[in-house]
């Protein structure tokens, strides 16, 4: 059984910044990639960032410079330090657990789902 919890979310204004953090209740974190993804309103889920078990990130380019992804293994934790928030950002944000592959350097989102936090960023 693998468990993830966000917490963090909330009403921010432009400019400002939010931890997200994702615990995860599952044995082996510290062997899986994780992901950040987000989904708005009328839109598709998309992923935001992700990080491998060795630490290698990568970003979408929307959020490139402004957000920052990392993991803590002792707590079972990633987190998502979005600064420089923009309204574009406003979404569900969700986090999830799965598989990075190096040999296309892509991550693959696994079933296992957070119920997400809400982030909304007034102008």
């Amino acid at each position: 059984q693998v468990q993830l919890v966000e917490s963090g979310g909330g009403l921010v204004q432009a400019g400002g910044s939010l931890r997200l953090s994702c615990l995860v209740f599952a044995s082996g974190f510290s062997t899986s990639a994780m992901g950040w993804y987000r989904q708005a309103p009328g839109k598709e889920r998309e992923l935001v960032a992700d990080i491998s078990s060795t630490g290698r990130t990568n970003y979408v380019g929307s959020v490139k410079g402004r957000f920052t992804i990392s993991r803590d293994n002792a707590k079972n934790t990633v987190y998502l330090q979005m600064n420089s928030l923009i309204p574009e950002d406003t979404a569900v944000y969700y986090c999830n657990a799965g598989t990075y592959y190096s040999t296309n350097e892509k991550y693959y989102p696994s079933s296992y789902w957070g119920q997400g936090t809400q982030v909304a960023v007034s102008s």
